[in-house]
């Protein structure tokens, strides 16, 4: 049977989205006060793209893969919403969005209304490949559920707690008072993991969230201390297709002495660089882990992915004074074995020391036995994280 969303048995139904620039994943939930359930999830991917696919699973189970051309971000989520329909779920209490950048403005989730929706707009040149497609997004759930609360959860919203230490650029004031600043991202990841470590999260923690996008969070006592990406998604450590920090004169050198203009760099830096670059072959680290053994650029772009990571763990230990907890999330975080090791050599001087048994097993925990520093594998939930936040603030008005 299936109940109205004010049922008492029903719960608190909430549909999360998460929008990439060419993808749109969603997650329905029924939240009770001692038990949240996922009753079916899925994405659509490459939109605007001749090639898109829709996929979704009810209870873990594929009950729809199918390719499909889906010209913009409306049309996946109209998908998604039939999608729902024909599974029979409830009617949602809310949708909650993870929107990719809240500026200088939004360190908490906010219920979406008109002068949200304003800010958004302004924000865009802050992210252009994302926010114009979750504005999309918004109102085309506006249009299919009128009266349904949205609410929109910041992925930059966590690390507005950072000192103003690792927030500024060392640029004039006049562009920190116009916003030019180290905002971070995954900060959605990094709520949910701080939640899962309980008593942990009390102490000295660095939390790799690894995926083709990949960042890094320095949290002490729950509170965040420094995160490896910048006024962009492109900073930090290498990536997928990003190349992380540059030299700034790399850039000047490019305009000046190659012709780049401002596409041409987005499109190398954000596209054509990373682990892809380096590599030639591939962004997907599955991929160059199969062939670095028979293909140098191959096993060049695995070394300085892990090498960058563990410096960059070495930095963080420093800013936090010793480290207590290391925890790896993220797609490369928690299914790479063997680059979680290979990230962990050397840093036994920070207590750390990776049981290979465990660590082969992706066990919840990784680290052996006399390690002083226990150093844990969670699974990144954003799209729960984003359900609990609509809760929230739908419930607070």
């Amino acid at each position: 049977m299936i109940h109205s969303p004010g049922h008492p048995e029903a719960g608190f139904p909430v549909l999360s989205l998460n929008m990439g620039s060419s993808s749109l994943k969603f997650s329905f939930y029924l939240l009770r006060p001692q038990q949240e359930t996922l009753r079916a999830d899925g994405e659509v991917e490459r939109i605007g793209l001749s090639d898109g696919r829709v996929r979704a699973r009810r209870g873990g189970t594929v009950v729809e893969d199918r390719e499909g051309d889906f010209s913009d971000h409306r049309d996946a989520i109209k998908t998604i919403f039939d999608i729902l329909e024909r599974l029979e779920l409830p009617k949602p209490a809310a949708a909650g969005h993870r929107i990719v950048h809240g500026g200088p403005g939004h360190a908490a989730p906010a219920r979406i209304d008109a002068n949200l929706l304003g800010t958004l707009r302004r924000l865009v040149p802050f992210a252009p490949l994302h926010l114009p497609a979750g504005i999309q997004v918004i109102e085309a759930v506006a249009h299919h559920f009128p009266e349904l609360p949205q609410v929109g959860c910041f992925d930059t919203a966590f690390h507005r707690g950072m000192p103003e230490t690792a927030q500024r650029l060392p640029l004039g004031r006049g562009l920190w008072d116009e916003g030019v600043r180290r905002y971070g991202f995954h900060g959605l990841s990094y709520e949910y993991i701080i939640s899962e470590l309980g008593e942990s999260s009390r102490g000295r923690v660095i939390i790799a969230h690894l995926g083709n996008g990949a960042s890094m969070a320095a949290v002490r006592n729950r509170e965040p201390m420094d995160t490896s990406m910048g006024f962009t998604p492109a900073g930090g450590f290498m990536m997928g297709t990003r190349s992380g920090d540059l030299d700034p004169g790399v850039i000047t050198f490019l305009m000046t002495e190659k012709g780049y203009d401002a596409a041409a760099l987005d499109s190398l830096l954000n596209r054509e660089s990373g682990l892809l670059g380096v590599s030639g072959i591939s962004p997907d680290m599955k991929t160059l882990m199969e062939k670095r053994s028979v293909d140098p650029h191959a096993d060049l772009a695995v070394r300085m992915f892990c090498y960058q990571v563990r410096k960059q763990i070495g930095a963080y230990a420093a800013a936090l004074g010793g480290l207590d907890t290391l925890v790896f999330t993220g797609g490369i975080g928690e299914h790479a074995a063997a680059v979680r090791s290979e990230i962990c050599e050397g840093l036994d001087f920070l207590g750390i020391g990776i049981d290979r048994e465990r660590n082969g097993r992706h066990e919840e925990t990784i680290s052996g036995s006399q390690s002083r520093c226990r150093v844990r594998v969670i699974p990144a939930k954003e799209d729960l994280m984003i359900a609990r936040h609509t809760r929230s603030v739908v419930a607070n008005g």
